[in-house]
C-alpha cells in the first residue's frame, strides 16, 4: 500500500489531517531495545505546529499514545514513565486531533486550491475523499513519521550512527553549509537544538525577515533543507532498485511539499570535469576515507563510510491568503479562489525533524537488512 514503507523495518501510517486521530504501526522492531520518551517528545515538539510566528496557528500537542509494541519500563510515574522497551509486537501509537477547523475547507469541494492535491485526489476518488485540511495527503501525517523516526534515530545513535538536518535556504538566503568531508557530531546535531534550526544564526535572522515578508504580503517562500548522517558502516545498501539513494528518495518525498533530491554534489557535478567530480582516496588513520566527498557517501548504491549527505527542495505552502485563480467543478466555469484557514508562511522549519526522521527510518531499515530482523540490542 501507498501509505507503508520498509522492506525489514514496515512503516505504516493512517489517519487523515481532521479525522479523530493520525498514528502509525511499526513493525520489525527487535525486543528488548530501550527508547527514552522524553527525547522522543522533544524529537516531536520540534515538527508541532503552533506557537511560532513562522508557523501555523492551529495548536496540537502532538503526543502519542502508545497502544502496543513498547512497555513502560516502571509503572506510573508522577510525571509519566520515561523509559519503555519494546516487547517485539508491532508497536501502534495515535495522535489524537484535538484542534481541527474543518468548516474552512467545505468549499474547496467545489473549487481546488492551487498546487494542492484536491483536484486529482477528486478525480481519482469520485469527490469521496476527505478534503479537510488536505486528509490523507496532507503534512499533518508527518507527526506520526516522526514518531517513528525518533524511535529509529535512538536505535542508530546507540551503534554510532547519528542524523542531523538544517535548513540550507530560504527563499534564496543560504545557511553554512555542513562540511562534507570532516563532519562531526556537534555540528550535525547544533540545529536541532535551535527553535529555528540553521547553523547560522545571522543566515536564520535573515530567512525569517523573508517569512515575515511572504506572510505580510499574504504569500509563501520555500527553500532547502540539507540531511546528514555520520557514522555509517562502508558497504551499506545494494545496487541498481534497492540502493542507498532509492530507498532514502522513496520516503524522503513521502513529506508534502518535497520537490526535489540531490546527493554530495547533485546536480553540480554535470558541469563539472570527471577529474574535478572524482573522490580521490587516501589513508586516515589506517582507515581507507576520501579527500573530498562529492559522491555524498554513496557509490554504487552502497555507503562509502564517509557522511552521507543530501538537499532536499521544498516549495512554497501552496495555500496562501492571495486572491488564486480556480474553477468550479460543479459550474465548469472558472472562479477566483480566497483560501480560507491556518497556515504555514514557510513549512521548512518544521520539515526539518521530518527529514531527519525520514532518513533514521531508511536506514535503520537497511541496517535491519544486514543485521537481521529478529537480532536483539547489542
Amino acid at each position: 500500500m501507498s501509505s507503508e514503507y520498509g522492506k525489514n523495518l514496515r512503516v505504516s501510517i493512517f489517519g487523515q489531517s481532521h479525522s479523530k486521530g493520525i498514528g502509525v504501526v511499526i513493525d520489525g522492531i527487535p525486543a528488548g531495545e530501550r527508547f527514552d520518551m522524553e527525547e522522543v517528545l522533544r524529537f516531536m515538539q520540534r515538527r508541532a505546529p503552533g506557537g511560532k510566528a513562522f508557523s501555523t496557528a492551529r495548536k496540537e500537542g502532538d503526543e502519542p499514545e502508545i497502544l502496543s509494541g513498547l512497555l513502560p519500563e516502571q509503572a506510573d510515574p508522577p510525571s509519566g514513565p520515561r523509559w519503555y522497551h519494546s516487547c517485539g509486537a508491532p508497536i501502534c501509537a495515535v495522535i489524537w486531533n484535538k484542534d481541527q477547523r474543518s468548516r474552512d475547507y467545505e468549499s474547496l469541494r467545489d473549487v481546488p486550491r492551487p498546487s494542492h492535491a484536491d483536484y486529482p485526489a477528486y478525480v481519482k476518488y469520485g469527490s469521496f475523499h476527505d478534503i479537510r485540511g488536505g486528509g490523507h495527503f496532507s503534512g499533518r501525517l508527518t507527526a506520526p513519521l516522526c514518531f517513528a523516526g525518533a524511535l529509529c534515530r535512538q536505535l542508530l545513535e546507540k551503534r554510532g550512527i547519528y542524523v542531523g538536518a538544517h535548513i540550507a535556504s530560504v527563499h534564496g538566503v543560504w545557511d553554512q553549509p555542513f562540511d562534507p568531508v570532516q563532519l562531526t557530531k556537534e555540528a550535525l546535531l547544533e540545529p536541532g537544538t535551535k527553535a529555528f534550526p540553521v547553523r547560522e544564526d545571522g543566515a536564520g535572522a535573515a530567512m525569517l525577515a523573508e517569512i515575515a515578508a511572504a506572510k505580510a504580503a499574504g504569500d509563501s517562500v520555500g527553500g532547502i533543507i540539507e540531511c546528514a548522517a555520520i557514522g555509517l558502516p562502508c558497504g551499506l545498501g545494494e545496487p541498481m532498485f534497492d540502493g542507498v539513494e532509492n530507498r532514502i528518495a522513496q520516503i524522503v518525498f513521502g513529506i508534502p511539499a518535497v520537490k526535489g533530491l540531490e546527493f554530495g554534489e547533485g546536480f553540480g557535478c554535470a558541469s563539472l570535469f570527471g577529474s574535478e567530480n572524482n573522490d580521490p582516496y587516501c589513508l586516515e588513520a589506517g582507515q581507507v576515507r576520501t579527500r573530498t566527498n562529492r559522491a555524498g557517501g554513496i557509490l554504487g548504491g552502497l555507503t562509502t563510510g564517509m557522511p552521507l549527505l543530501f538537499r532536499a527542495a521544498v516549495k512554497p505552502t501552496p495555500s496562501i491568503a492571495k486572491e488564486q485563480d480556480s474553477v468550479s467543478l460543479s459550474k465548469g466555469k472558472e472562479e477566483r479562489l480566497v483560501i480560507q484557514g491556518r497556515h504555514d508562511p514557510c513549512i521548512l522549519p518544521r520539515a526539518v525533524p521530518c527529514m531527519e526522521a525520514a532518513l533514521s527510518i531508511a536506514l535503520w531499515d537497511m541496517l535491519a537488512e544486514d543485521m537481521g530482523k529478529s537480532r536483539g540490542p547489542e
